[in-house]
Order: structure tokens, then sequence, then C-alpha cells
């Protein structure tokens, strides 16, 4: 039950009125008045639920609609089936199911919406249901300024398919974003995927079996850890893309993760920016600035296992900058990768093959930077660091030298990129 702020201070004040001895009468009329009102307040939020049967799918969507701020919805347990996408645009409420196993929603009969479950509202918890087959992507948030995603899974389960939807759980230009506790199974894009958002907070959550397991996109201020990512094309990506509102990303901590197992041959549609991960990576890093990456376990990928790279396709955004820079790693554990690299889907695993000659890397830099740089060196403070145990290994590329032909214009010696680490702040949010 949500209470507020306004609502406890007029309480406060009641009773301050009330205790005050120079006026009783008219401070006991104002205080049982401000009771009144409390409890009238109190009365209107209220618990809905919905039970499996027949107009289930109306009767959800209906209460969805006439859900009033601070009501609690909640879906008792049993197999719900839907052929048309739902939606909430109500601000301050929870939707609970009893939960993710017991509670489902199966969309595999959808005819219309774009996705299974639409929020565009702020303020939202909805926690303890599945999301199964949507026709598009499973849960879209657009918009929403407190969103808390809790113990839901979502699902295709006839296996990787293209033609599964692209993403899971897809938050978009939202603010105070929590994941904790999910299962993303199966999407043809990302499993679990935050864009353009800010204030995040991504973990305890399964991802398994998608293009990109867990993936932050043109996104500020973001915490993802205790997380399990495998058997997806790629585990997790660190990702900032040109042509989209929101540019830069940055401060993103990644720790205390699994991304382990990354074996699923890329089933994105033709054309995304996705369908260029090969599959066998662990981790990558594109773009982004002030990313801190430690204590994972990162093993088992058959391409590589970590990688750092620029945005190498050309654009014509004058605002965007395609290198990454201020990036950290450190006190990860690296298990056995690139016995099996793809070298079929894009060109990271192609180039990387043929200039190691075959003898993948743990940690891969595409080294390039802009040419000024190439030529005068990084500024100081936007150089990587890394700082991991001396059998790990580790390939970079002089840009000038691959460009003008040497004969080696590779560097594996990582106390080059020694330094000192300067940890990143935690992501915070009110009430989590």
């Amino acid at each position: 039950m949500h209470i507020s702020n306004t609502m406890s201070e007029l309480l406060k004040k009641g009773a301050n009125i009330f205790f005050n001895k120079r006026s009783h009468l008219v401070t006991i009329k104002s205080f049982l008045l401000i009771v009144f009102l409390f409890n009238s307040f109190i009365s209107f939020a209220k618990e809905i639920v919905i039970s499996p049967g027949e107009d289930a799918q109306e009767r959800l969507q209906e209460a969805l609609i006439l859900m009033n701020e601070g009501d609690t919805l909640i879906i008792k347990s049993g197999y719900y089936s839907f052929e048309d996408g739902l939606s909430l645009d109500v601000n301050n409420v929870t939707v609970i199911g009893e939960g993710m196993e017991e509670t489902v929603l199966d969309f595999k009969n959808q005819q219309s919406g774009a996705q299974g479950f639409l929020v565009t509202s702020d303020m939202v918890t909805l926690q303890d249901f599945s999301i199964l087959d949507a026709k598009g992507d499973a849960l879209k948030v657009i918009g929403s300024k407190g969103i808390n995603m809790i113990n839901l899974k979502t699902e295709w389960t006839g296996g990787p398919k293209s033609t599964n939807g692209a993403y899971g759980f897809y938050p978009v230009e939202s603010e105070d974003v929590l994941i904790d506790g999910c299962v993303a199974i199966g999407a043809s894009d990302a499993g679990i995927y935050v864009g353009q958002s800010k204030n995040i907070i991504v973990r305890n959550s399964i991802a398994q079996y998608n293009v990109a397991g867990i993936e932050i996109e043109n996104s500020y201020f973001a915490d993802v850890y205790n997380n399990l990512a495998s058997h997806n094309t790629g585990g997790i990506l660190i990702f900032d893309l040109p042509d989209l509102p929101q540019q830069g990303g940055h401060h993103i901590r990644v720790f205390d993760n699994k991304s382990i197992d990354n074996d699923t041959d890329n089933f994105a549609p033709e054309g995304n920016i996705v369908g260029e991960v090969p599959r066998g990576t662990g981790i990558i890093i594109m773009a982004n600035s002030d990313v801190e990456v430690f204590n994972n376990l990162i093993s088992g990928n058959g391409t590589v296992n970590l990688s750092i790279v620029s945005y190498g396709d050309e654009t014509d955004d004058p605002n965007y900058y395609p290198h990454p820079k201020r990036i950290q790693v450190h006190n990860n554990t690296y298990g056995p990768s690139g016995f099996d690299p793809d070298i079929q889907t894009g060109e990271l695993a192609k180039s990387l093959f043929e200039i190691s000659n075959g003898n993948m890397p743990d940690i891969f830099w595409d080294g390039v930077v802009p040419l000024s740089q190439m030529i005068f060196g990084q500024p100081n403070e936007e150089k990587l660091i890394v700082s991991e145990d001396s059998e790990v290994n580790f390939l970079t590329i002089s840009p000038l030298k691959y460009i003008l032909g040497f004969s080696n214009p590779i560097r594996t010696e990582k106390e080059e990129f020694a330094g000192t680490v300067e940890p990143l702040s935690p992501i915070t949010i009110d009430g989590i």
C-alpha cells in the first residue's frame, strides 16, 4: 500500500494542532477531519484479483485500465491465453502474479499489438509472472520514471528462431530501472535490454538462448551484477550507437556476473546490429566511456571472452563519438576461449583470427582511436586500464602499423595498460 508524502505531512500537522492546548475545539475538529481524509485516501488503494477462466483477457485488460494510483492487481496462478497485447498507463501501481512458473501469460495466439505487455506509466512494479511467445517484444516499457521488474520470465518456447520477438525485457527512455531476479530466453535481439535510459540496475537474473543475453545501450549510470548469461550468441553487450536521441553511454559497472558458454549461432533477423555479433562472445564494450568490468567469470566462449571495440560502420551523425574511452578491466576470472571462433559472422572474429594467426586472446582491444590520437597518443585520462593475472592473454592492434601494412601490427603486453583503477560509484535507486 502506498501513502503519499502529502497525506503523511497532513497527519503530522493535524496531530500537532490537536495537542495545542490554546484552541481545543477547533483543533479537535481539524484533527478529526484530517483523520477522515487520511482514511479515505487509504480506502482508495485497493486490491483487484483476476483469476483464470472465461474472458480472462478482457477482465485483465479492463482492470489494467481502471486501476487507480496505489492499487495492486493480483493475477492468480494459472494459464492465460491472449489474442491481443496488454497495456498499462496508470502511475504508482503494482501488478503481481503468484510466481513466474505459476502465473503464465501466453501470447502464442496473439493477433494484434506490437508487444505482449506495454507499460507507459511511472512508479510501476511488475512481479512474479511469465510472458510467453509474444508476437513482438515481450515486455516493453517506454518513458517510465520508476519501473521495477522483479521475478518475471519472458520466453519464446520454440527455441532460437529469427521469427521470435526482438526483446524480452525492453525498457527504453526510462529512469530508475530495476530488473531483478528475472529470466529471459529466446529473444532474437536481446533477452534483457535497457536503452536510452539512466539510473539502471540489472541483477540476479538469467539470460539464455538469446542473440544478446544482456544489453545496455546508449544509457547512463548502470550496474549489471550477479547475473548469468549463458548459451547466448553474446553474453553481455555494452553498446553505444549513432542516430539516437540519447548518445554517449557512460558510467556502466559490470561485475560479479557469469558470462559463460555462449555458444548459440546468431539468429538475429538480417540487418540488426546484433547480427554482427559472433557466436561465442563473452562481453563486448563498444563506443562507451567510463565502463568498469571486474570480478566476473568469463569462460567457455568460443570466439573471445572480452572485446573492446569502436563502432565500425559509416555514420553521418555529427554528435556521435564512436570510440571507447576510460575502460577499466580488472580482477576477472577467465576460462577457455577462442577454441571455436565464428569467422562467418561479422568482421570481429574473422579479423581477430587473421591478426592473431588463430591464437585468440582472452581480451581484445581493436586499438582504434581518432587519427590525431593514433599519431600523438591518447590522453592519459582516456586510456584503457587492464589489471589482470599474468596468465591472461591480451591483444591489441597498432592502427597505423596495420593501415600501412607493417608485418607485425599487434601488441600483446598488457603491462603497457597497467594503471591505477578508479572505481566507479554504485548506482542507487530510491526505495531499492
